[in-house]
């Protein structure tokens, strides 16, 4: 084929392919102005929605679910910040994100803190893989991420952030651009909300404030009114602009006459020192508890104190001053009364001091002469406990002599009635038992009788002490005291060893030993302690 012949298809065939691409550049464009008018749509919109909408966390939903409408994606974010905070919370969340509201990040950390350090939009393609993420698993899930300050005087007060859960899915730079313009609403739905919030706690502020003043003037008013003291207050000129009914009824004046006029209750003699106090007032000072008197309508002339003071207005002005009256004519009536009758009691008392000192006299004398029989008692006493250490020394030297005495008659009774038993008594039976005539037998029971005669005082202290045994167990318990065996006793008392036997029997039974095994030489030898 010829080049003349080629040329007319050639041709057409690139005027088809020019008007195919003009075609495609008219659709993308058709396309760009479309979404572009998508854009301004929403933005229109989204602005028209925060004239109605007070709430912030409503406003900022309502921009976020168009922004993720406009960029083809389900999840977004809203991180926000207090000014004085070094953190961010995740306040609003949608789709992926809506699970992680409350995450809090910290700048530099995360897509957040990143953008939030640097201040610029950031986009990040691929999350998982990101060096910078936060190090929790359940954000695996994200690829694509973009970031978005909110920035107002260079200040960062939020993160406005989209992602992509599909590995696909890409953000361009018509998507941060529209970013941007939302997060500029987003600023201005939260300037709006503060400033509304903050008109609402002023006002707020305001009306409790002219609740507090009413309530504060109702509360002096009633204060006031109720008093039971006496209250003026005056202008400037000494003018009255307001009398309690406590002043009423004390002075008996009605407002109607006080109000708008001078009050005439001084009396004349009561000026002076009125007109001291009142300069005193105007020069700053205070007056109080002031003391003077007042004049009622009738003529009655009432003891009154006065404390009194200037107010300001809410220009720091002196506009006039308050005083108050208590009507203290009772208490100086009682004051007068207690001068007469402390004025009496004075000379009662000077004359029984009188009395009294006639009295402490007399007493002083008795004390004296009280002191002088005390002093002769204590002398006395003492002679009397000399007298009596003596008489007690006496008596333990009586106590000891008669002691020794009893002692060395008991042992001279002993000596004499052993000797007798030793001695005598056992040869005198010797001697019965011989042949002897009918005159010397006589003359042995003669001997004998006289002997038990001679011995028997000391018989009778000895049976006191071993009371119930008989003479012959007497006998027997003294030569048993003396250590004799039974054979020696029964040959000093010339009877049998059994019948000896039998009357030891007898003797332990007569001092309660039978059937114990108490020796009865010891307990006899102690019966003579």
């Amino acid at each position: 084929m010829t080049l003349v012949e080629q040329t007319p298809y050639d041709r057409l065939t690139r005027e088809m392919e020019a008007l195919k691409a003009q075609s495609q550049r008219l659709i993308a464009a058709e396309g760009a102005v479309q979404r572009h008018n998508e854009y301004l749509k929403a933005l229109h919109e989204t602005a028209l929605g925060l004239i109605d909408k007070l709430d912030p966390q409503e406003l900022l939903q309502t921009i976020l679910e168009r922004a993720v409408a406009l960029a083809g994606t389900q999840h977004g974010f809203f991180y926000l910040r207090e000014p004085d905070d070094d953190y961010m919370d995740m306040q609003v969340g949608m789709g992926f994100f809506s699970g992680q509201l409350g995450r809090r990040v910290h700048c530099g950390e995360g897509l957040g803190g990143k953008v939030w350090q640097s201040g610029r939009p950031l986009v990040v393609d691929d999350y998982q893989r990101w060096s910078d993420r936060l190090p929790d698993d359940s954000l695996d899930r994200l690829h694509c991420v973009v970031g978005i300050p909110l920035k107002f005087d260079q200040r960062v007060r939020g993160v406005i952030g989209l992602g992509h859960v599909a590995p696909d899915r890409r953000f361009d730079a018509e998507d941060v651009q529209l970013l941007e313009r939302f997060a500029a609403l987003a600023l201005l739905a939260l300037e709006k909300a503060e400033l509304y919030m903050e008109v609402r706690r002023e006002l707020g502020e305001r009306q409790k404030a002219e609740a507090r003043i009413r309530e504060s003037e109702q509360r002096y008013r009633n204060f006031l009114e109720s008093s039971p003291d006496p209250i003026v207050v005056y202008n400037m000129k000494g003018i009255a602009t307001y009398v309690n009914p406590a002043f009423e009824q004390t002075f008996g004046m009605s407002r109607q006459e006080i109000l708008g006029e001078r009050i005439d209750f001084v009396p004349s003699e009561a000026w002076p020192e009125t007109r001291a106090a009142i300069d005193a007032m105007l020069h700053g000072q205070t007056i109080k508890l002031f003391e003077t008197q007042r004049m009622t309508k009738d003529g009655r002339i009432l003891d009154v104190q006065i404390s009194s003071c200037l107010y300001m207005d809410d220009s720091g002005n002196h506009v006039g001053n308050i005083v108050t009256l208590r009507d203290i004519s009772d208490r100086k009536r009682a004051e007068r009364a207690l001068r007469n009758y402390q004025d009496q009691l004075e000379a009662l008392v000077q004359e029984r001091t009188g009395e009294l000192n006639l009295a402490n006299a007399q007493l002083g004398r008795e004390v004296e002469d009280r002191k002088r029989a005390e002093k002769a008692l204590r002398r006395r006493e003492v002679d009397l406990q000399a007298q009596s250490q003596h008489l007690e020394e006496v008596n333990t030297a009586l106590r000891v002599l008669l002691k020794q005495r009893s002692e060395d008659r008991d042992e001279l009774g002993n000596n004499v009635m052993n000797n007798v038993k030793e001695l005598v008594l056992p040869y005198l039976e010797q001697i019965q038992q011989t042949r002897l005539s009918t005159r010397q037998q006589t003359l042995v029971r003669i001997l004998e009788s006289n002997l038990n005669h001679i011995v028997s005082p000391f018989v009778q202290r000895l049976s006191a002490r071993m009371a119930g045994l008989t003479p012959a167990e007497i006998r027997i318990a003294n030569l048993i005291k003396e250590g004799k065996t039974n054979k020696e006793i029964s040959g000093v008392m010339f009877i049998s060893k059994n019948t000896v036997l039998y009357h030891r029997h007898n003797i332990r039974k007569k001092l309660k030993l039978a059937g114990t095994a108490v020796n009865l030489r010891s307990h006899l030898l102690t019966m003579d302690e």
